[in-house]
């Protein structure tokens, strides 16, 4: 279930290429009773909290063990239906080459973002991670739930336009998504 706010469609051709069947829907669909393997909510513009129809349709899945993966906005409404909170930025995050640091790691990653929000990872659930740093600005980039397949990037790994550092973010979706119906 794709959860288009605004999606763009390189990051269905990242779905499709690993044989996924997509059923896209609009932002204030409510999905949260529908069947589907898993969830892929986009990214898309503006002020993540205007989109309160999304984070109330969330919430009901984030009960469910369906994996969850969030792109930008997406990364954002998922952090909000956990229960964290998300700020304006005073610069926001546009360009090709964003350095971020994988948590617990020396894994970075050369990424693609646009964003004016972060989300505040102080904020955060016990039951959440911080996954993803900026290393310009100490931003959050990425959270994930410890027991759940639950995770979510806030820049573009679809790599369109800029860097093929983050693809492999749609691998592990593909393979959280195949062990969920083992």
């Amino acid at each position: 279930m794709l959860i288009d706010c605004g999606t763009k469609h390189s990051i269905i051709h990242q779905l499709l290429a690993r044989g996924m069947q997509v059923r896209r829907v609009p932002w204030d669909y409510d999905f949260s009773n529908e069947e589907y393997d898993g969830v892929l909510l986009s990214n898309g513009p503006g002020n993540p909290k205007m989109c309160r129809r999304t984070i109330h349709h969330l919430r009901n899945c984030l009960n469910r063990e369906q994996p969850i993966f969030g792109i930008c906005l997406g990364h954002q409404l998922l952090a909000l239906a956990a229960g964290a909170n998300t700020y304006k930025l005073k610069y926001g995050h546009r360009s090709q080459n964003q350095p971020v640091l994988e948590s617990g790691g020396n894994r970075c990653l050369i990424t693609s973002q646009n964003h004016g929000f972060a989300v505040d990872a102080a904020a955060l659930p016990d039951e959440w991670l911080p996954w993803f740093e900026n290393l310009n600005d100490g931003t959050n980039e990425g959270i994930k739930h410890r027991r759940k397949p639950f995770m979510s990037v806030q820049f573009h790994p679809e790599h369109s336009p800029g860097p093929v550092d983050a693809e492999f973010l749609f691998d592990r979706f593909a393979e959280m998504l195949h062990q969920s119906r083992i």
